[in-house]
């Protein structure tokens, strides 16, 4: 058993054991720590991740790339190639090992820095500006708010609409290409003051007002089932909503079928 949860297996070790590479005990020991450690776990998925959504950005915007398949196992060979020391190779081994190691990494590297960007700007253009909306709550009891039939959202004002994309920089925005949300969903409290509206998008990102609507009706299915606390809820959808629900969802990505769920039904 690893003898330390809280030292975290290395970037060099989750690649060779993603690649086949680590044998013996050592295989052993990693499997038994990726089993008890999340944070590990979560590495080699966020690496995975990176790669494959680089992949998907380069599909788009430029011819297709090999399949993965060829480099993955070119690499391997080569890899393998260089763990085959023999009197002739061993100078061979110690300096182009490295060498291909680092080199690896920095690709690695710079597939999770493009990912980080590209997901990081994905997400703050898709959470509200806490100076602008902060969010704002009704003075209600859970019984009040579960008393009440789900419903949606009420209609905001064409003047507040306006009011709110011209905080928001964008006064002349098209209004059919956003919904100006409530932070906070009515269903949980919120009220109608501008401070807990703002301005999203129905596409150009995974997090969108659709996405955000099946997390504000889970919510406030656990709060009224008692699973959650209403002031919880309210402040985590408040803080950030993506993260709530991921957290709640237990995902990293929006789930498909919320993504399409709205379209399906027309709305």
């Amino acid at each position: 058993m690893m003898r330390e949860l809280n030292t975290h297996l290395s970037d060099e070790k989750l690649l060779l054991f993603t690649d086949g590479e680590s044998s013996g005990r050592e295989e052993a020991n990693i499997r038994e720590h990726l089993a008890a450690c999340w944070s590990c776990r979560l590495r080699m998925r966020e690496l995975e991740d990176a790669i494959a959504e680089v992949a998907r950005l380069h599909r788009e915007t430029a011819p297709p790339l090999p399949a993965p398949d060829g480099p993955r196992s070119l690499l391997k060979a080569r890899m393998r190639g260089l763990t085959a020391v023999t009197p002739d190779s061993v100078t061979r081994v110690s300096v182009n090992r490295p060498i291909l190691l680092a080199a690896s990494f920095a690709v690695i590297g710079l597939v999770a820095g493009i990912f980080w960007f590209v997901g990081n700007s994905e997400e703050r253009n898709s959470v509200p500006r806490s100076d602008l909306t902060p969010g704002a709550v009704r003075a209600l009891a859970v019984t009040d708010i579960c008393r009440d039939r789900l419903s949606g959202n009420a209609e905001v004002l064409p003047a507040i609409q306006r009011q709110v994309f011209a905080e928001y920089g964008i006064p002349n925005a098209e209004p059919r290409g956003y919904e100006v949300d409530y932070l906070i969903t009515p269903a949980l409290g919120g009220s109608g003051d501008i401070r807990n509206l703002w301005p999203q998008r129905y596409a150009g990102s995974p997090w969108n007002a659709y996405v955000k609507d099946e997390l504000e009706d889970h919510l406030r299915g656990m709060v009224c089932s008692g699973q959650l606390d209403l002031a919880t809820a309210q402040h985590e959808i408040a803080v950030n909503w993506i993260a709530a629900y991921r957290k709640y969802f237990h995902t990293r990505q929006p789930l498909q079928r919320h993504q399409l769920l709205r379209r399906e039904n027309g709305q």
